[in-house]
């Protein structure tokens, strides 16, 4: 740990001696690049130990994938993890089917994002798969349509677990096709990077950064901006919350940011937050219901002129 921190502390120093453009990059960055320097220094520290392990004939190691970066034990893609309502979701999804309905209030302006999300496992990568209807009232003007559909895959590559302390880093990426409406006339591609930590039986912490840009005729082409999410959780196990039918009952707080990078969104963040929980029903079959419900609030004035305050309600299946 001393060394890792000696680590970070160096990449510190020298950030502040770069000049432009390399300088911008890393205050505008920081934390992406402080999550991929930790992810480095940690996988090639792990990789040494279980070399080590291998020369003493120590017991059989649960790593696995290229350069054993990945650990058979992490309770990664077990359901641990809460599903996210703002932040994109970063967990292992081996099938799962899931429906939210986001309702937004401006002044007199109501707008309804309806979404609908397919996710697909094979081995520790998850494709996904979405889709984006809007509808929007104002003045007594209803319109509505597709916003984009949303194609996405991410994949884990380190993972470290200890007794109180499971994490996985890992990349994404996800790309927003146009459907040539007025909602939808640029195509988005979003390459990120994700953590998931588990601390001991009950906290959970997501938190993942990208980089979104936009291509295409529409008046937004080429703007660009640093995203970034963490999610909080606390699980309540049945036997800790006794509710009928519930396996899990977990309370969420979400943090998200949006920081403009160029054009006249420059160096202004929009940032927003939810309140909300998850109910992990018992099992019907085959599918694992959960539902949730969080109401989100903008926590700076940028953010405040988009929207004054939504709830977003949601159901997953896993099956």
């Amino acid at each position: 740990m001393r060394g890792l921190l000696l680590h970070l502390r160096i990449i510190l120093i020298n950030s502040r001696l770069m000049s432009s453009p390399i300088e911008f990059l890393l205050r505008r960055f920081k934390p992406l690049f402080f999550g991929l320097s930790a992810a480095i220094f940690l996988a090639a520290s792990v990789h040494a130990a279980n070399s080590a392990d291998n020369q003493t004939g120590s017991a059989p190691s649960t790593r696995y994938g290229p350069f054993g970066l990945l650990d058979h034990s992490s309770q990664y893609g077990l359901g641990v993890l809460p599903e996210p309502f703002l932040v994109d979701d970063s967990d292992l999804e081996v099938n799962e089917l899931r429906l939210d309905l986001f309702d937004t209030r401006t002044g007199a302006q109501h707008t309804d994002l309806f979404k609908a999300e397919l996710e697909k496992g094979f081995g520790p990568v998850t494709f996904e798969l979405e889709f984006l209807y809007e509808r929007d009232v104002s003045t007594c003007v209803v319109s509505e349509g597709v916003n984009s559909i949303n194609p996405g895959v991410r994949v884990p590559f380190y993972q470290y677990v200890s007794a109180s302390v499971d994490t996985t880093f890992g990349v994404a990426t996800e790309v927003a096709l146009p459907v040539n409406s007025a909602r939808s006339r640029n195509t988005e591609v979003v390459p990120k990077i994700f953590n998931d930590l588990i601390l001991g039986d009950h906290f959970t912490l997501q938190s993942i950064f990208g980089y979104s840009t936009l291509f295409g005729p529409g008046p937004d082409r080429n703007s660009q901006h640093f995203e970034s999410g963490f999610v909080f959780g606390y699980t309540f196990q049945h036997n800790e919350l006794p509710i009928p039918g519930v396996r899990q009952f977990i309370p969420m707080f979400e943090l998200k940011g949006e920081s403009g990078i160029n054009r006249n969104d420059a160096g202004r963040t929009a940032l927003l937050g939810d309140l909300g929980f998850r109910v992990n029903l018992k099992a019907v079959g085959r599918a694992q219901p959960r539902l949730g419900f969080a109401f989100v609030f903008p926590l700076n004035q940028v953010e405040r002129r988009n929207e004054h305050w939504a709830t977003i309600t949601s159901f997953v299946f896993d099956f």
